[in-house]
């Protein structure tokens, strides 16, 4: 008798994560988050930056089989950075629709996994905002560029329908920054929740 409900355990578990991984899926969801950007100087561009909080918000899918998928997703996002140079300081905040083109896999079973992944993000500017105070004018302001590219790594645990992400975006295009140039980093944490799968 134990032997049967042992083999019947496994039987179980082993079809359950088989279906979880080897299966083709598809799923559709929201998400919503907190991300903290921060300039990094590529050039002898001599200034200081914190990081400040910024938000993104919008839609995902997860295309899955073999247990690899591919993650494509759209979200408005802010971008939020504080520069200090010249004796003055500028407040930049950038607002964005972000597509990244994500890849990666998934290990785990009755509804529960982890997952990792990386990929490509383009980004569209669609807002830049700055404000100025102290010494700093237009010759040390931002210049943003209007189409972005970066590259995310990232972490996410699944739960059901919920999913936990956390990512570092590093930026690979340049933005004039006075004399110099930086690239605009950021982490974000995310929560996502699956509308429907397939």
């Amino acid at each position: 008798m134990r032997k049967l409900l042992l083999t019947s355990i496994i039987f179980i578990v082993a079809v359950s994560f088989s279906s979880a991984q080897l299966l083709p899926s598809f799923q559709f969801g929201v998400k919503g988050g907190l991300n903290l950007s921060s300039l990094q100087a590529t050039t002898a561009a001599t200034f200081s930056s914190s990081n400040q909080a910024g938000y993104l918000a919008g839609f995902w899918a997860r295309i899955g089989a073999l247990g690899f998928n591919f993650q494509p997703e759209m979200y408005l996002t802010s971008k939020d950075v504080d520069v200090s140079a010249n004796g003055g300081e500028t407040t930049a905040k950038f607002t964005s629709i972000d597509v990244p083109l994500l890849f990666g896999g998934k290990i785990g079973a009755f509804g529960i996994g982890g997952r990792f992944y990386t990929g490509p993000l383009i980004s569209f500017a669609i807002n830049k905002d700055q404000n100025f105070s102290g010494a700093v004018d237009k010759a040390t302001s931002l210049d943003y560029q209007d189409q972005n590219f970066a590259w995310q790594f990232g972490i996410g645990l699944d739960i059901k329908k919920i999913s936990f992400d956390l990512r570092y975006e590093a930026g690979l295009t340049k933005q004039d920054y006075g004399s110099g140039q930086t690239r605009v980093n950021l982490f974000n944490l995310t929560l996502a929740y699956s509308l429907f799968k397939l």
